[in-house]
């Protein structure tokens, strides 16, 4: 493979792999936290990428664009959370409500903002890659644009650090709790259901976040680029998880960040290898089975050895 091949291959697989960083980090805090298994993802992406996109064609800084995506997401996960808490109906189902109920006000949007279009184009518009403080960046290094693998990092990392420093706080802690022993938080005469709601709506503001970065580092928004990532999220997590499991210094969400880098990486391995994109949604699923797999039997050897440990 030629080298400038490759270093474009690695490029691509950062630039998704930390944009899919922020998503994993926001599947982290329902699936990993809260054991919440919320659907909602594959609307509050779009729903992200959407309102971005919207607020940049409307004239709005693309940097609070990005805020007041994550804040839509936010909104969207709260509504999920009060289905399951106030009208106690199944996490599975609250969050296919939800990812249904924002197909249409997706649709809506975007219809709204472009003046009839199906895709927002951002091509001609200034993006977070454009403007200050980005915009002092080299946009090519030796050639090869990097700006974009340096700005998704950065964002991934403050993410990340700002995860880190709430889940120390009393309401991190409670947050925690919630998900692991609701009892627990309620004889803290605390509501382990406001936990809840406030999980899902940081986890899915991460999520309209991750959308907001894909489209103004794409240039472009569709209501379709929210199919299967919730199953990017989660197999993120899974892998991240697995593969860095003997690493006990590194914390839970630098874990998933990388392991998006890896299932990034693995998707464009196979695109390079001349896999057509119609199959793309294929691979991702089985993507998500071999990591499914691979945690289940390294789960399963764990317990051997230390049954064989026990036994001795």
């Amino acid at each position: 493979m030629d080298i400038k091949v490759l270093i474009d291959l690695i490029k691509v697989a950062l630039e998704n792999g930390f944009a899919y960083g922020v998503l994993a980090l926001g599947v982290y805090i329902t699936y990993s936290i809260l054991d919440f298994p919320d659907l909602s993802v594959d609307g509050t992406v779009p729903l992200g990428a959407t309102v971005s996109a919207v607020l940049i064609l409307q004239g709005m800084n693309p940097w609070l664009s990005c805020l007041i995506a994550f804040l839509a997401g936010a909104a969207a996960g709260c509504v999920t959370g009060l289905l399951h808490v106030k009208l106690k109906i199944r996490p599975l189902l609250c969050g296919i409500l939800v990812m249904t109920a924002l197909l249409s006000i997706n649709l809506v949007l975007m219809m709204k903002g472009t003046g009839g279009m199906s895709t927002a184009a951002l091509y001609n518009s200034p993006t977070i890659l454009k403007v200050f403080p980005v915009g002092l960046i080299p946009e090519n290094v030796n050639g090869y644009k990097l700006r974009i693998v340096v700005v998704t990092l950065a964002l991934a990392v403050i993410c990340k650090l700002l995860l880190d420093g709430y889940l120390k706080t009393k309401s991190g802690l409670l947050l925690r709790a919630a998900g692991g022993n609701e009892q627990f938080v309620t004889m803290l005469a605390r509501n382990p259901g406001v936990s809840k709601i406030l999980g899902l709506a940081i986890g899915n503001g991460l999520a309209a976040f991750a959308g907001a970065i894909l489209t103004q580092s794409k240039s472009s928004a569709d209501l379709q680029m929210g199919q299967g990532m919730v199953v990017i999220g989660l197999a993120s997590v899974i892998i991240g998880t697995s593969v860095f499991r003997g690493v006990r210094r590194m914390k839970d969400t630098t874990k998933v960040i990388l392991g998006a880098v890896i299932y990034a990486a693995c998707l464009q391995v196979a695109l390079a290898l001349g896999l057509p994109n119609s199959y793309l949604k294929l691979l991702q699923a089985l993507l998500f089975v071999l990591a499914l797999v691979s945690t289940d039997l390294l789960d399963g050897g764990l317990k051997k050895s230390a049954n064989a440990k026990g036994g001795r």
